[in-house]
C-alpha cells in the first residue's frame, strides 16, 4: 500500500518536525524588514576578541567570508587549514575571513576569548580576524547573525545548523551565497574568485 512506505512516514515526520520548530522559534523566522533594518553587513558593529567595537564599514570594497567556528568540532581542523589557505592566496587581493567563536553547538567553544585566541593563532595559526564570542541562534543571537539569516536562509528553517556555516558576502556588504557546515572552505573558493576584484 502506497501510504505505508518508511519513506512516506520520514517524510511527514521531517516535516512536521520543521513545522514544529518553525512555530516553536519565532527569531528563527524571517521579519518583515522596516525602514530601519540594515541593509548591508557595514551597518554592523562587532566586537573583536578583545572587546573593542569594531565597524564592519572598515571592510568596504572587500569580498568577505564569514563563519562561526568552534576549537573543539570535528570539523576544526580542516576548516581552519583551509580557511587559512583561502586568506594566505586571496587577502592581497581585497578578501577578508571574518570569525565569530559561537559555543551553542555541542558545547565545543567553551574557552574564554583570551583562550579561544591563543588556541586559534596558536594550534590552527589563523592571521585572520577573529570576533568576541557570540550566539548565531535564540533569543540573544547577535544582530549580525539575524541579519546574514535573514539574507539567505536554509534549509527548512534559517536557524544556523552548526559550527563553520559560511556566508560570502560580496563588495557592496550583500550576502551572495551560504554554505552548510560541512561545506569545505576550498569548495567556496570558485565562488570568491568570481566576486573578487
Amino acid at each position: 500500500m502506497f501510504l505505508l512506505r518508511p519513506i512516506n512516514w520520514a517524510s511527514i515526520l521531517f516535516l512536521g518536525l520543521a513545522f514544529w520548530l518553525y512555530y516553536k522559534y519565532p527569531s528563527l523566522k524571517d521579519s518583515p524588514p522596516d525602514a530601519d533594518s540594515p541593509k548591508s553587513v557595514y551597518d554592523f558593529t562587532v566586537k573583536d576578541i578583545h572587546g573593542n567595537d569594531v565597524p564592519l564599514s572598515n571592510y568596504k570594497g572587500k569580498v568577505l567570508l564569514i563563519v562561526n567556528v568552534a576549537s573543539k568540532c570535528g570539523l576544526t581542523q580542516s576548516n581552519y587549514k583551509e580557511l587559512n589557505i583561502l586568506y594566505e592566496r586571496y587577502r592581497n587581493r581585497g578578501f577578508e575571513i571574518l570569525a565569530f567563536p559561537c559555543n551553542q553547538f555541542g558545547f565545543q567553544e567553551p574557552g574564554t576569548n583570551e583562550e579561544i585566541e591563543e588556541t586559534v593563532c596558536t594550534r590552527f595559526k589563523a592571521e585572520f580576524p577573529i570576533f568576541h564570542k557570540i550566539e548565531v541562534n535564540g533569543k540573544i543571537t547577535a544582530p549580525l547573525y539575524k541579519f546574514l539569516k535573514s539574507e539567505k536562509g536554509g534549509l527548512v528553517v534559517n536557524a544556523i545548523k552548526w559550527n563553520f556555516t559560511k556566508f560570502l558576502v560580496n563588495k557592496e556588504g550583500k550576502v551572495v551565497e551560504r554554505y552548510a557546515p560541512a561545506t569545505s572552505p576550498l569548495a567556496v573558493e570558485k565562488d570568491i574568485q568570481n566576486i573578487l576584484p
